[in-house]
């Protein structure tokens, strides 16, 4: 055995163990009703919504990693082997349509690994079977498990298994529903904002924005413009009442954080 292949095994040895007791942490805190869902609600319940979300981040993030994939390849070569993903591909690969494409399923990325987190996150306080205090502090406090658990099932091999599977990834109805979800956000206009920003960058580097459709009609421009103030307005209020948390101190970040840390924090983490 080669010291490259040693080593590659050592990797995936100890991060298979990692997950391994990610998950079952995860697992022990939902039925000791030690998570948001688990103790509102049901263990049952909170069980069931994480892993149907962990599914569908599955698909988001795998399908996203297909449909940018497949975007140069003639989308007839396809059509009877992939019927499905024929479905997909024929509207999300004609004009603008993978940037909507892309927008939508942002939203999606968010919303699930938020309701992920509601479901599988520790609350306050949380202890487990006895375990030691570090153990305790690296895996529940900061969130370690919850991050190991979601990236790596959820994230990490559905991206890497589609990127080698594109055709095969999204040959499915599930992956055509989640394609028509995340085109259905977009075309919600609650983050049409982005556009405007996209254009105001491509101005400011001397590089206006081009499209690959024929120019908007007036009805066209005056409603993507009514959804560009209106996300505008979304993102002025959430902005305002995230900052208004953060300033009074009502967010999950760890105690001992000053609240002026936190909102550098904050700004520091969302312009990575």
């Amino acid at each position: 055995m080669t010291e490259n292949n040693a080593c590659t095994l050592v990797k995936n040895v100890y991060s298979t163990i990692l997950l391994i007791f990610s998950v079952v942490i995860v697992m022990g805190l939902i039925f000791t009703e030690q998570t948001k869902l688990a103790q509102d609600v049901h263990p049952a319940l909170a069980f069931f919504v994480l892993w149907a979300l962990i599914l569908w981040l599955g698909m988001v993030e795998g399908g996203q990693a297909s449909l940018v994939g497949l975007a140069p390849i003639n989308f007839e070569l396809y059509k009877d082997s992939h019927p499905t993903t024929y479905i997909s591909t024929k509207l999300c690969h004609v004009g603008d349509n993978l940037d909507r494409y892309l927008m939508g399923r942002q939203f999606m990325v968010i919303f699930i690994a938020f309701c992920i987190n509601m479901a599988g996150a520790p609350v306050g306080g949380a202890e487990l079977w006895g375990l030691p205090q570090w153990i305790i502090d690296v895996f529940l406090v900061t969130g370690f498990a919850m991050i190991l658990f979601t990236c790596m099932i959820g994230q990490l091999a559905t991206q890497v298994n589609a990127s080698h599977c594109m055709l095969d990834y999204i040959n499915t109805y599930f992956a055509v529903f989640t394609f028509y979800t995340a085109m259905a956000i977009e075309f919600s206009g609650l983050m049409h904002v982005s556009y405007f920003i996209q254009k105001c960058v491509g101005w400011a580097a001397g590089k206006p924005i081009q499209s690959n459709e024929p120019p908007k009609s007036a009805v066209q421009a005056a409603f993507f413009w009514f959804r560009v103030v209106l996300s505008a307005a979304v993102l002025c209020f959430s902005l305002a009442v995230t900052l208004e948390g953060l300033f009074t101190g009502n967010t999950t970040m760890w105690d001992g954080v000053p609240n002026a840390v936190a909102v550098i924090l904050f700004f520091l983490l969302m312009s990575v």
